[in-house]
């Protein structure tokens, strides 16, 4: 392409069609996008050519059953995500200048995230830090993938199967998952059971529990233990999945020690193996590249320092957390 086409390029070049297209990539195919973006799907099929037709390139190659993102595709879409976070955190580096030490940190996390030591990093950089203001929304782990990759978020709190590409991560918390069923189950309330006993029961689940999804160890155990029973709800949500447990709807898994209350309220019943399903980690996401301010900066610092400084077998034990806590700011 001559200099005064790339010129030409670079003056004309819709961002509509590139956010399209990182979308596309996003969703692995024109229809998902086109639900995503709320079009239809000739129109983003259109956007794509007209894309593809602006640069000069095969961008996606498409064919009844495959999908292929290009070399040319790669690159392009690299580069989209970064034009996407920068564009989204204008208003961000904006305030982090009015407002110097002080900035917003928006953190995305998985469902039903019980953290003592999480609960205690943001008390006492509160109480340090007055000024800084939180927004906690919680999404699907596969959206807070998306979503730090893209900088939308300053900080993810998640499932991770695989480490998302472009991001950094560090393992914050292990899960054990475990059984249970609710007081109007047939099963609640006994302790001669056995693995044999679960077969065949209605199983209620989360939606990443398959294969290839963040909770394919509960799958794998599942079929390794001939547990095929027939799935009657699912939710993303740890807390709905909770929900359709205790209705009754079914046996299902979650985490141990989020469970432990119910279990005591006599809300739940721990089923068989006691030595629980599987673990499941819990990771930190963040994106190097961002451009954070400064109160985002500090706190993913003190998040790191944590994990460095706890051993993980100790994340869940109160005493050693506050401990830790008690030190980095005791000089405050």
């Amino acid at each position: 392409m001559a200099t005064r086409d790339l010129e030409r390029l670079g003056q004309h070049l819709d961002w509509n069609l590139l956010r399209t297209f990182m979308v596309i990539v996003q969703e692995q195919g024109v229809t998902r996008a086109a639900t995503r973006l709320c079009l239809t799907q000739p129109a983003v099929s259109q956007a794509l050519k007209r894309l593809e037709d602006q640069l000069g390139r095969t961008l996606i190659e498409r064919g009844q059953g495959r999908f292929r993102v290009t070399e040319a595709g790669e690159v392009i879409y690299a580069e989209v995500l970064e034009i996407y976070g920068n564009i989204s955190r204008f208003g961000v580096l904006v305030r982090d200048i009015r407002e110097e030490i002080s900035g917003h940190i928006r953190i995305l996390l998985a469902s039903r995230i019980h953290s003592h030591l999480f609960d205690r990093m943001l008390e006492r950089f509160h109480a340090t830090h007055p000024q800084v203001t939180f927004r906690l929304d919680v999404m699907a782990s596969a959206d807070v993938h998306t979503a730090i990759q893209q900088k939308t978020g300053s900080l993810g709190i998640c499932l991770m199967r695989e480490p998302p590409p472009l991001v950094e991560h560090a393992l914050f918390m292990r899960q054990l998952f475990r059984f249970y069923c609710g007081p109007r189950h047939p099963l609640f309330g006994r302790r001669d059971l056995s693995l044999n006993d679960l077969r065949g029961e209605k199983f209620v689940s989360f939606t990443s529990d398959q294969i290839g999804g963040v909770l394919s160890p509960l799958t794998v155990f599942r079929a390794q233990e001939g547990i095929e029973s027939r799935v009657v709800g699912a939710s993303v949500n740890l807390e709905e999945v909770r929900r359709m447990i205790v209705a009754g709807l079914g046996i299902g898994p979650l985490p141990q020690h989020v469970a432990e209350r119910d279990v005591r309220d006599g809300l739940l019943w721990p089923l068989p193996p006691e030595e629980g399903v599987a673990p499941v980690d819990i990771h930190l996401l963040w994106n190097p590249a961002a451009k954070m301010n400064r109160a985002e900066r500090a706190f993913i610092e003190l998040c790191r320092a944590a994990v460095e400084a706890i051993p993980l077998d100790r994340r869940f034990d109160a005493e050693a957390v506050d401990a830790w806590i008690g030190r980095q700011f005791e000089a405050a």
